[in-house]
Order: C-alpha cells, then sequence, then structure tokens
C-alpha cells in the first residue's frame, strides 16, 4: 500500500479496501461509484455548500446515489454489523431482478473465516451474459471485499465490498468472457495487498492496520432478460440550482437507443460541470466518456441514480478559454452485454 492509497483509505472512512494494484483512472472511477453508494446508504439530509475535489472530479454532498452495480435485497437490511457467528445465508437457485430479468445459479463456492482466501468456480458459456454474485456477514469496523478474476485475469472492476450496516445483501457484478470461449474458470480472492498503518495521534505511534475477514457466499448466474424489455423509471428533472451552481442545459435519452450527445458552451473564464443520472437496473453500469472539439478529455464518469432526496451531484468538470465556443461530446458505453435492459439517462451541463 503506497502513502498515496493509505491516504485514500483515511479520508474514505475504511469504506471499502483499495483493490490490488489498480490503475489510475479505474481507482478515480471506483472511488466515485463508493462516495456515491455511500449517500444514497445515509439519511437524506440538506445538501452541504461545500465543494470536495477528487482528482479533477468535484463531489458536492448530497442524498441517495448510484448502486454500483445491480444490487437485490435478499434479507432485510440492518442498521449495524451483524453478530460474530451469524451464518451467511446461501445465495438462492433462481431470482429475478426488479425489471423482470431472470437469474439462473451456475455455481455456488464460499470463503469462510478461516482457511483459503481464494475459492473458484468453472462453468459453461453458454451465449447469456454472465454475473457474479457475493453476500457477507460483516464483521467489525472494517469492509474487506473480494477481488475477481476470469481465466486469471483481473475483470477491471473494483470486486464486491462487504458493506457493514447491511448485512445479507446480494451484489452483482456483471463478468467480461473472453472472445470465444466454451468455459470460464472465476478466481474469488479476499486476499489483503500491501501494508499500511493509520496514525489517530499525530505525535503518537503509527499503529498496523488490522487485517479483518468476513464470510461469503459467492455464486455465478446468468441472465435471461424480460420480453419485451422493461421500460426504465421516469426521471426526476435536474434540479435548477444545486450547492451554488446553475443547470444551463440539458440531453437526455435512452441507451442504447441514444449512445452520444453534444453540447455547444461558450467560455466564460470558468469551468462547467457535467453530471449524468440515470434509471434502470443497469443504470450503475452505464459509462460516460468526454471529449471536447472531437479531442479525449481522458475523463469519464458513472451515473448516478436519483431516486428521492438532495440532488447527488458528482461534476466532471471542464475548462472552456473565456470567448471561445466548443463541442462537449459526451459518449455512453456498457462494458458488459446489456441486451434487453435499457437504461433512461439524462445529463446536465451546470455553470457558476
Amino acid at each position: 500500500m503506497t502513502v498515496r492509497d493509505l491516504r485514500d483509505v483515511l479520508r474514505e472512512h475504511g469504506d471499502a479496501a483499495p483493490p490490488p494494484n489498480p490503475a489510475r483512472h479505474d481507482q478515480v472511477r471506483a472511488r466515485i461509484g463508493r462516495i456515491r453508494l455511500r449517500r444514497r446508504l445515509m439519511a437524506a439530509g440538506t445538501a452541504a455548500a461545500a465543494v470536495v475535489a477528487v482528482l479533477g472530479v468535484v463531489v458536492v454532498p448530497g442524498g441517495p446515489d448510484q448502486r454500483g452495480d445491480t444490487t437485490v435485497a435478499v434479507a432485510p437490511a440492518a442498521t449495524s454489523a451483524a453478530p460474530e457467528g451469524t451464518p451467511t445465508p446461501k445465495l438462492p437457485e433462481t431470482f429475478t431482478a426488479p425489471d423482470g430479468t431472470v437469474y439462473r445459479r451456475l455455481a455456488l463456492t464460499s470463503i469462510g473465516m478461516t482457511g483459503s482466501r481464494k475459492a473458484t468456480v468453472t462453468v459453461p458459456v453458454t451465449g447469456k451474459p454472465l454475473d457474479v454474485a457475493g453476500v457477507c456477514t460483516p464483521q467489525g469496523e472494517a469492509n474487506p471485499g473480494v477481488q475477481i478474476r476470469v481465466d486469471g485475469r483481473p475483470t477491471g472492476r473494483s470486486g464486491l465490498s462487504c458493506r457493514r450496516g447491511f448485512p445479507h445483501q446480494l451484489q452483482l457484478q456483471a463478468m467480461v468472457l473472453p472472445a470465444g470461449a466454451d468455459r470460464v474458470t472465476i478466481t474469488f480472492d479476499t486476499t489483503t495487498h500491501g501494508w499500511g498503518c493509520t496514525r489517530p495521534d499525530p505525535k503518537g505511534a503509527c499503529r498496523q492496520v488490522k487485517e479483518f475477514r468476513v464470510p461469503w457466499s459467492l455464486a455465478v448466474y446468468e441472465w435471461t432478460p424480460p420480453d419485451p424489455p422493461a421500460e426504465p423509471a421516469a426521471l426526476r428533472p435536474l434540479p435548477r440550482k444545486s450547492a451554488g451552481w446553475k443547470l444551463a442545459d440539458t440531453r437526455s435519452g435512452t441507451w442504447p437507443a441514444e449512445k452520444s450527445l453534444t453540447f455547444r458552451v461558450r467560455g466564460d473564464g470558468r469551468p462547467v460541470g457535467l453530471d449524468p443520472v440515470c434509471t434502470g437496473d443497469l443504470a450503475g453500469r452505464l459509462w460516460f466518456s468526454y471529449a471536447i472539439d472531437g479531442k479525449s478529455t481522458g475523463s469519464s464518469s458513472a451515473c448516478g441514480v436519483w431516486e428521492k432526496g438532495p440532488f447527488p451531484m458528482a461534476l466532471s468538470l471542464f475548462e472552456v478559454p473565456k470567448g471561445k465556443t466548443v463541442t462537449i461530446t459526451v459518449t455512453l458505453s456498457m462494458q458488459s452485454p446489456a441486451e434487453g435492459r435499457p437504461v433512461r439517462w439524462s445529463v446536465g451541463l451546470f455553470r457558476r
């Protein structure tokens, strides 16, 4: 664990363990998703006026937010960690997501409090999309996670995280499969990578971070979308004002029918911000990439889910020279299969 990694963990109050050997870009994506998820789980409150800069992305404290990936509750959420010794529930053979998608279990495994930190399953590739699933029983204060590999290769995602306060909540993450494969081997790994310590008292000793373990029930599912596809819920109108920012323009549509949008912006010497919100079961899997006058900015962001409470603002900021007019192009993409499961989106252009 580098000094920068440790600082990030401390800033996030231990909300999730950083992925092993993360690329900078993927780390930014994962951090934004965790921030948004944490707000969704918090009680709704008045949006603060403070703005926190996170590696070029401005995050304005707010209320509910995106789920990251599809999350299906299989037991009532608790308000604290589960008592020691609480059994982790077995994942169901089949279940139906809110949009009518039917999930069928292909393989089941687990990782316990003792023994191996890894578990491996091999499943057939039938042509249907695959998701991995996990249910944990939190223990103590830490939020340990599971890293996932397909045929020995990282998936490029941050994995599953055992969120304290929400035991027995089923988490789903999409699998990106090798082309032409008829079988794949999926490895679940809870091994802790790196070392670190905390210093609560600036004058005190640096205390080594305790290594936590939690029991996990893990599975691989294939899914079949509803026919016809379910219509995503209507979007709430974006706020005209939020934390000192004013809504200047919006674009809306439904993915995958509409995969790009543009804004014409005249600079006034101050940054402009873009913020997407979405509805649909796969809303958390949709990504937005940004280009200015046809040149990629190297920036991308996840889609927020705004169901209630204050607007969960998480702006991507861009500099536009004063007096110059530019075209900002936003391209939508989803790494994993999503046929038959549309996502409704809206992107707001905000200015000071």
